[in-house]
């Protein structure tokens, strides 16, 4: 984790698909926009959520898995959204190659960027990691940490738990 000593974190417990729909309606309430990194194994539920969330900001249209593609570009209500899956990365500089810079100039752009630990050097660091764990009884959580949003980990809490 690329976070520093004064990380604020919460967990969420997603038992079922009802719980991940709730999980990606607050984060796409509470994450305004930037780079937001998408940690865990495969199956977890990284792209199960990106979806729920762009569902949540409005978007009407499927959303795509871009595995193959890197980047699945969509503008919700006018503002851009970005969903980056760069599992099959061969080399973090091919970053470099299609732009990845660009994605970043806009401030109100949201990044959901899946394997983000493929990327490195080249990407930029996170505002906010969402880590998903799943156990032996396949249970999910989903751990939200920040250094640079406290408040929004705190609105997190409230809304989960209120």
């Amino acid at each position: 984790m690329t976070m520093t000593a004064a990380t604020e974190c919460m967990t969420m417990i997603l038992p079922d698909e009802q719980a991940t729909q709730k999980a990606a309606r607050l984060l796409a309430q509470h994450i305004p926009g930037g780079i937001v990194y998408l940690n865990g194994d495969l199956g977890a539920g990284k792209t199960t959520l990106t979806r729920y969330w762009l569902q949540a900001l409005g978007h009407q249209g499927t959303v795509k898995s871009p595995t193959y593609t890197l980047v699945e570009p969509y503008t919700v209500q006018g503002k851009p959204v970005y969903h980056f899956d760069l599992y099959r990365l061969n080399d973090p500089y091919e970053l470099e190659l299609m732009g990845i810079r660009d994605y970043t100039l806009d401030a109100t752009a949201l990044l959901l960027i899946e394997w983000p630990e493929k990327g490195q050097p080249v990407l930029a660091a996170a505002d906010i990691e969402l880590t998903f764990k799943v156990d032996a009884a396949q249970q999910r959580e989903l751990q939200v940490s920040t250094s640079m949003h406290p408040e929004m980990i705190q609105a997190l809490k409230v809304a989960w738990h209120g």
